[in-house]
């Protein structure tokens, strides 16, 4: 097996060497029904020992529970890993989303309380979640710039994000990855934003390579599942996306993988610059995402899934139609 040093990719110019797959943690606390802490935590520990050092979360997830979960994960291993954090979305106690808040003061208390919750001293990668329309990014950046300096903070991530605000917040300090949706149907990153990513040194950590598992064959059941409020997963569209899934499935069997490896495969073949964030909520979602590093597409093979599974067949947008409108990086 090709070992963990080998595979290591760097995010972008000034980042750290990390794993070719990253742990995200925000299905460990919500957002998609039930949880487990004690399959979470073993989820977590299974993704170290198999050589995973990047982990994703955001304050808001679970109301800093995911952070507190994550503590006391790496109560005896900081050292083995990297935090990538994510701040600025506001909730409230009933779990409604209230828009964002990226101001400096709000920056730097935002992470004086992740700093608390995770038992930590420091985070590896901070990012505002979105863009605060009411704040420029050269302020928000710029707050998280002084947290560099002042050694709470190693270096500085974006979130959806569009090519003009990647460029400005540049300007103000050295970025090192854009957290971006991508996926064999969610290939949008593919038109403007992986050129300046490349232009101005800049890695990406990638989310929805299942596309919120709509490509395992998932689907919303559970209460307080948010999935079946998103497009893809309701009425025709599911019935449509179903079809795709099935041709997805027929490609991997034909391979001997499964969909799910398939989905990462290509996600990891596209670009040697991304580094997919994938969900996993237990140890056996773990390894077979994990799986997908043993499979190797050539440029033909990819071109063929591609024909096979257009981008512009899936049904419906990623999500509904007012967070679409507000992200900053469909504009």
């Amino acid at each position: 097996m090709t070992t963990t040093a080998t595979l290591r990719r760097r995010l972008g110019q000034t980042g750290p060497e990390v794993f070719p797959i990253a742990l995200g943690c925000m299905g460990m606390s919500g957002m998609y029904g039930a949880t487990d802490d004690a399959e979470s935590l073993a989820t977590i520990h299974a993704a170290i020992d198999a050589g995973v050092n990047l982990l994703d979360t955001g304050d808001f997830y679970g109301m800093g529970r995911n952070e507190m979960l994550i503590g006391r994960a790496l109560r005896f291993g900081r050292d083995e890993v990297l935090l990538s954090v994510k701040f600025g979305a506001q909730r409230g106690p009933n779990g409604a989303w209230l828009g964002y808040d990226a101001r400096p003061a709000a920056v730097k208390t935002a992470l004086a309380y992740s700093l608390k919750r995770l038992g930590v001293e420091y985070i590896d990668i901070y990012r505002p979640s979105r863009l605060d329309p009411s704040v420029p990014i050269e302020d928000t950046v710029g707050a998280i710039a002084e947290m560099v300096k002042a050694g709470y903070v190693r270096h500085i991530g974006l979130s959806e994000v569009g090519p003009e605000t990647i460029r400005r917040a540049a300007a103000v300090h050295p970025i090192v990855d854009l957290q971006i949706e991508y996926a064999l149907v969610s290939r949008m990153p593919e038109a403007k934003i992986f050129s300046v990513l490349d232009e101005l040194g800049i890695g990406a950590t990638t989310y929805g390579a299942l596309s919120r598992g709509l490509l395992s064959g998932s689907q919303p059941a559970a209460a307080g599942d948010f999935r079946a409020n998103l497009p893809r997963f309701t009425g025709d569209n599911l019935a449509r996306n179903r079809q795709l899934v099935a041709r997805i499935k027929e490609i991997a069997g034909g391979k001997g993988i499964t969909q799910v490896q398939l989905a990462v495969a290509w996600v990891l073949a596209k670009r040697s610059s991304i580094v997919p964030v994938i969900g996993a909520r237990t140890r056996a979602q773990l390894a077979e995402s994990l799986g997908a590093l043993e499979v190797k597409l050539s440029a033909e093979e990819i071109a063929e899934i591609e024909a096979a599974v257009p981008a512009e067949a899936v049904a419906g947008t990623r999500y509904d139609g007012n967070q679409m409108r507000m992200l900053d990086s469909e504009k």
